[in-house]
């Protein structure tokens, strides 16, 4: 469905995308992965045809001319872009005659992707007036209005509060299973873990590409999780065989080589430092756990 080769983007002096390569498969939920500034907005704009690539090869349903398939994708952007002053069903109403559909099929069209949506009960509220949840649902909608193939999303559900955030999510499994190819771009971890497969982006490289659970098993080390309400962790265990140490909300992820050996050194110097341990076991790495060590591999 889409595939990516040596694919780069110069902006100046800058590069923003640096050598990429991909491939989408249809039927997938593809994650875009990375912090801000990773690349992941460039990539998809040179995807959908709003940014020309330096160099580098791009194919959007085996067409390299974007210009030939953008009736068969739909685009979500990062920031809402459709019309504050314009109704929820006016702002439908002119997407639809935008790809040219008649006044009927567009009205009977927007019914049925305002009801998938949930948005019925505000068609007739201004865009301005909806919620950050509900303009992202009204962004959804106005990109699903021609029955795009291949739906580009980019960190659509950023801002948005995490009832909205699961709704969104439950919305793009829905056309997922009715086979829409969906390629989404995130920076949240819970996200990645939905999708079918997942290329983490960092200093505009892909610097790693497979499903959550692959990345989780090529993870090369042991995580331990530590429950403390001490501080200055890192100097306290400064002499233990700890690799890295990243805090988890109220917990800390301890990544080391051998946990047997780790845990009573790790125990010792908390005691020493009379700190309270509430509980210490090894834990399965997490996705993120999986990106602060790619990350740092290429800082």
């Amino acid at each position: 469905m889409i595939k990516l080769e040596q694919v780069i983007k110069k902006f100046g002096k800058i590069t923003a995308v640096d050598n990429i390569s991909i491939e989408v498969r249809e039927g997938e939920i593809f994650g875009l992965v990375g912090p801000d500034g990773a690349g992941k907005t460039t990539t998809m704009r040179m995807i959908t045809g709003i940014l020309d690539k330096t160099a580098g090869q791009i194919l959007v349903l085996d067409r390299e001319r974007l210009e030939e398939i953008k009736g068969h994708i739909g685009y979500v952007p990062q920031k809402f872009s459709l019309y504050g002053d314009l109704t929820v069903m006016e702002n439908i109403r002119l997407i639809g005659a935008l790809y040219g559909a008649a006044r009927s099929e567009v009205d009977r069209r927007a019914e049925e992707i305002l009801t998938f949506t949930n948005l019925v009960a505000f068609k007739d509220r201004l865009g301005d007036n909806l919620s950050g949840g509900m303009k992202q649902k009204l962004a959804l909608a106005a990109g699903l209005m021609h029955k795009p193939k291949i739906f580009f999303l980019d960190e659509p559900t950023t801002g948005v509060d995490p009832v909205s955030r699961r709704e969104f999510w439950q919305m793009l499994y829905r056309l997922n299973k009715e086979g829409m190819t969906v390629f989404v771009s995130t920076p949240y971890m819970d996200e990645a873990e939905l999708c079918t497969r997942v290329a983490f982006m960092h200093k505009g490289r892909i610097v790693a590409c497979d499903s959550p659970a692959g990345l989780r098993e090529a993870y090369p080390h042991r995580v331990l999780e530590l429950n403390t309400s001490g501080k200055e962790l890192k100097k306290h265990l400064a002499d233990c065989p700890i690799i890295d140490i990243n805090a988890f909300g109220d917990k800390y992820h301890l990544v080391v080589e051998h946990p047997a050996q780790a845990i009573p050194l790790i125990k010792a110097a908390l005691e020493a430092a009379g700190m309270p341990i509430n509980s210490l076991g090894e834990i399965s790495p997490t996705l993120e756990d999986v990106f602060v060590a790619l990350a740092s591999e290429v800082a």
